[in-house]
């Protein structure tokens, strides 16, 4: 890290419902970012699990736990950080757990966790359905953390499509977000990069979204297209391969500052506004 500037990865992942393989594919990915320069590499939404619900059970883990724990030696070991997309974490519920992401430093302690709020419950007819809280519980609280140089804001998939979300992480100091996802093939094709550059333009802020890829044995299919995002919407890496990949960008955090400095959206809000609305005739 020189001053500002910090580089950055993005994993792309194509996960399937072995964690044993999963983790050990995230693994090498991660070692492939670290030889590339990475100072903090980010994986994807359930990144060691993502499969079919009834072996929920049999892929929570406690945090820290096994898994937390191996990407602790590894992160201690080259003294990075890395970001646990999402995994699936134990919960005092029984057949209820949480998707949570864990943010690792480089010295192998857990820095943040963060469990997802908005869950992914939809219905587009002839395209996809889901009720992701039929089995997760959603978190409850806001997260913004340091790690690696960044001041980063916390988010996983769905979360993006709720821009208030980020606003508040921004004004709480964040000037990098955090969407690692497993974004449907259905709707990615359509919204995702729209929602991606959209959070970070409305903030100027980074956004580094890594996501999984592919369609999975039991016909989970996801878009991909991980992305690493300017504060001036401007995208510094996409992916356009149809399974694994790593993305690796230099990122400059003295440009949200001067974006931030030019257009002061922070500043000019108004929100005592925001509750007024008027109904003209009642």
């Amino acid at each position: 890290m020189t001053g500002e500037k910090v580089t950055v990865a993005a994993v792309q992942l194509t996960s399937g419902s072995n964690p044993q393989t999963n983790v050990d594919a995230a693994i090498g990915l991660i070692e492939e970012a670290i030889r590339r320069g990475a100072e903090y590499v980010q994986l994807p939404e359930y990144f060691n699990y993502l499969g079919p619900s009834r072996s929920f059970e049999a892929a929570a883990e406690s945090i820290p736990g096994p898994t937390t724990l191996r990407l602790a030696q590894l992160a201690r070991s080259h003294g990075v950080a890395v970001h646990i997309g999402s995994m699936l974490e134990t919960s005092n519920a029984p057949q209820r757990f949480f998707n949570t992401s864990v943010v690792i430093d480089g010295t192998g302690e857990i820095a943040a966790t963060y469990r997802k709020a908005h869950l992914f419950d939809i219905d587009v007819p002839g395209e996809v359905a889901h009720r992701e809280s039929d089995l997760i519980a959603p978190g409850g609280q806001l997260v913004v953390t340091e790690v690696a140089g960044l001041r980063l804001g916390m988010s996983i998939c769905f979360d993006v499509r709720f821009p208030e979300m980020y606003r508040k992480l921004a004004l709480h100091g964040a000037s990098v977000f955090s969407i690692p996802a497993a974004f449907a093939q259905a709707t990615g094709r359509v919204h995702w990069d729209v929602l991606v550059r959209a959070r970070a333009i409305e903030n100027h802020a980074y956004v580094i979204a890594a996501a999984q890829v592919g369609t999975t044995a039991e016909g989970i299919s996801t878009y991909g297209h991980s992305m690493i995002v300017g504060p001036w919407g401007e995208v510094l890496a996409e992916s356009h391969e149809p399974g694994q990949d790593v993305l690796v960008a230099t990122i400059d955090l003295g440009e949200v500052a001067r974006r931030r400095s030019q257009i002061a959206v922070l500043d000019l809000r108004r929100p005592e506004l925001y509750d007024s609305l008027e109904r003209p005739g009642e």
